[in-house]
């Protein structure tokens, strides 16, 4: 397949709520530059993807409040490739709605979907992944690149494969598994049959409505209405009718998990460096620097942001406020200084961060959020 073929998917949405207080449902995760260079995210996800495609096949699914964003970082993308949700309705509306503009624009074209929000450093081990599931979408299956695990992931949810992962091999998903406990997990690792779900689709966009149609009419329909009027001047009125009747629901819960228990599953191994950037712990443990005394540190702020760590041990200090930070005699501590909130969290609560956003909406304090 040429890459004039292939058409990439890019969801950009969420607001990275386990990077609270850096990252806001304003300015998500996907506009900062935690990729180690001056480059967004974001704009990461288009470099590796336009080697792919080109950007006149490179869609970008986004809410609202992220359009203008998406437009300024992405320059060489066309503005009518920037779908537009008016709120987010989970993945599968994003989705679908990329794969009925794509199929009419190209019946039957190959789709691959990739989140803005992660990082990959093997960009050439990257394209030659997706090539393989290009070719398994290209015989039928909804693929999926699932990610060779690197340890006994509890944060991850799983795919069970057929056989033993193999690099290039692809092979039937047997199911898709919720994230596990660490014991679980770490039967997963040492039998060599499960990858990590990192939400990377490829497949034939007809192939894909289809199943869409079959087990979820109630997101088919009214997205194939919209898809119908996107780019025309209903489109507006459609959205604005339609959108709040589609389902909230997760592609895997809606299509992915029912057609593999059917066998329409597919897997290729990813074995190239990802990263989901998910929380402070990973963002530092692959961007941060040693600033001594049991202190790394990490920012995408003011150039002069600034951290000093005395007498510490595993302390996390995330200087975004253009102050500097200290701590003394502390351990096990993340530390993140914003112009607007501060956090300060025990290490071993990084996943839990969720919660103190649940908890500020709850109370009325959205402009922190």
């Amino acid at each position: 397949m040429t890459s004039s073929e292939l058409h990439v998917v890019v969801p950009a949405g969420g607001s990275g709520t386990r990077l609270w207080p850096l990252s806001r449902a304003g300015n998500p995760k996907f506009l900062h530059a935690l990729t180690g260079t001056d480059r967004s995210l974001l704009q990461a996800t288009f470099d590796r993807l336009t080697p792919l495609a080109p950007a006149t096949n490179l869609l970008v699914v986004t809410g609202t409040a992220h359009a203008a964003g998406v437009a300024r970082q992405l320059p060489d993308l066309p503005d009518r490739n920037i779908l537009v949700e008016p709120f987010a309705r989970d993945s599968c509306a994003a989705i679908a709605l990329a794969a009925a503009v794509i199929e009419r624009r190209n019946p039957g074209g190959v789709m691959a979907s990739f989140a803005a929000d992660h990082l990959i450093t093997d960009t050439a081990e990257f394209a030659h992944t997706v090539a393989k599931a290009v070719e398994g979408a290209r015989d039928g299956y909804l693929m999926t690149i699932g990610i060779t695990p690197t340890r006994p992931e509890t944060g991850y949810g799983y795919l069970r494969c057929s056989e033993i992962a193999r690099r290039s091999v692809i092979q039937r998903v047997l199911e898709f598994k919720e994230k596990p406990s660490l014991e679980v997990a770490t039967r997963y690792i040492e039998s060599g049959n499960y990858l990590w779900n990192a939400s990377m689709f490829v497949w034939r966009t007809d192939v894909f409505l289809a199943e869409l149609a079959a087990r979820r009419p109630d997101v088919a329909d009214p997205i194939s209405r919209i898809a119908d009027a996107w780019g025309t001047d209903h489109q507006e009125d459609v959205l604005a009718e339609l959108w709040p009747t589609v389902p909230k629901v997760a592609v895997e819960y809606a299509v992915m998990e029912p057609a593999a228990e059917e066998g329409k599953v597919a897997t290729v191994p990813g074995d190239f460096g990802w990263s989901d950037i998910g929380d402070f712990e990973t963002v530092v443990r692959l961007l941060g620097t040693d600033i001594g005394e049991g202190g790394r540190s990490f920012t995408s702020g003011p150039a002069d942001a600034r951290a000093v760590v005395v007498d510490g041990s595993d302390v996390i200090v995330v200087p975004a406020g253009g102050r500097l930070v200290a701590t003394l005699g502390v351990r096990d501590l993340i530390v993140v200084d914003t112009a607007d909130a501060v956090l300060v969290c025990d290490r071993d609560r990084a996943q839990d961060i969720k919660r103190l956003t649940e908890i500020l909406r709850d109370r009325g304090d959205a402009e922190y959020l």
